[in-house]
C-alpha cells in the first residue's frame, strides 16, 4: 500500500458532502481524487474541487465494472448513502450492498486499503425504539462493517457522531467506543484524509465525535 507521493483514491458517494470536503483535500496534496457519482450533474462539484467524475451507479454496476474504474487506485473510501427521504430498501441496496460491491471490486482489482464511512452505534445494531427506516439503516450499515471486517483487505472502519456543516475545529475524539456527539463534516474529512495516510489503522474500528485532540495526534494515538 503506497502511503506517500500521487496516491490514487477513489470515494464512492463523489457527490455527498464528505465526500467533496475529503477530495478537496486530497486534491490540495497535489494527490488524485476520484469521484464515483450517480448523474452527469454532479460531474461541476468535483471538478470544481480537483477531483475527476467517474459515472457509476452503485445500485445497478456490476463488481466487474467497479473493478475497472478502480485500476491503480491505492485506496477506495465509501462515503455513499441512501439519504434523507429514501425507505428502508435504499438503505440495504446502498449502505449494504454499494459497501459489499465496492468491497469486490477493490479485491478484483487488487486495490487493499479500504476506508468506511460508517456511523456510530452501527456495531451494535437498532434497538427497538428505532422506527423502521432508522433500524433499517442501522442494520444495512451493521452488515456493511461486519462483511468488511471479514475480508483480507487493509480496511478501517470510521463510525462519526452526528453529522453537522458547521467550520471543522481540527480537534476530535478518537477511539474504540466514544460517548454520544456531534462532529462537523469538514473534521470527518480531515479524519478520512490522516487515516488514508497512516497504514497502522488498517483493522481498527472507531468512533469519531468533536473532542480536544488535534486531528493528527488523534490518529497517530490509535494506530498500530
Amino acid at each position: 500500500m503506497r502511503t506517500v507521493g500521487a496516491m490514487k483514491v477513489v470515494i464512492a458517494g463523489g457527490h455527498g458532502k464528505i465526500a467533496l470536503r475529503l477530495a478537496r483535500l486530497i486534491a490540495e496534496r497535489h494527490e488524485r481524487p476520484t469521484g464515483l457519482i450517480r448523474k452527469p450533474e454532479y460531474e461541476a462539484d468535483l471538478i470544481a474541487v480537483g477531483a475527476h467524475p467517474v459515472l457509476f451507479d452503485l445500485e445497478s454496476g456490476t463488481a466487474s465494472e467497479l473493478a475497472s474504474h478502480l485500476k491503480g487506485a491505492d485506496a477506495v473510501v465509501f462515503a455513499a448513502g441512501a439519504g434523507p427521504g429514501s425507505g428502508s430498501a435504499r438503505k440495504d441496496t446502498v449502505d449494504r450492498g454499494g459497501a459489499v460491491l465496492l468491497a469486490d471490486a477493490a479485491e478484483l482489482a487488487g486495490v487493499r486499503r479500504y476506508v468506511m464511512v460508517s456511523a456510530m452505534g452501527a456495531q451494535d445494531g437498532p434497538s427497538p425504539d428505532h422506527d423502521e427506516v432508522f433500524a433499517a439503516y442501522l442494520t444495512a450499515k451493521k452488515a456493511a462493517d461486519d462483511d468488511l471486517r471479514s475480508r483480507d483487505l487493509d480496511w478501517t472502519v470510521l463510525r462519526p457522531g452526528a453529522l453537522t456543516d458547521h467550520s471543522g475545529t481540527g480537534e476530535v475524539r478518537l477511539a474504540d467506543r466514544t460517548e454520544r456527539g456531534s462532529i462537523p463534516r469538514e473534521d470527518v474529512a480531515a479524519v478520512l484524509l490522516a487515516l488514508l495516510h497512516t497504514p497502522g489503522t488498517a483493522g481498527l474500528s472507531l468512533d469519531l465525535v468533536s473532542g480536544e485532540t488535534p486531528i493528527a495526534e488523534a490518529v497517530a494515538a490509535v494506530a498500530r
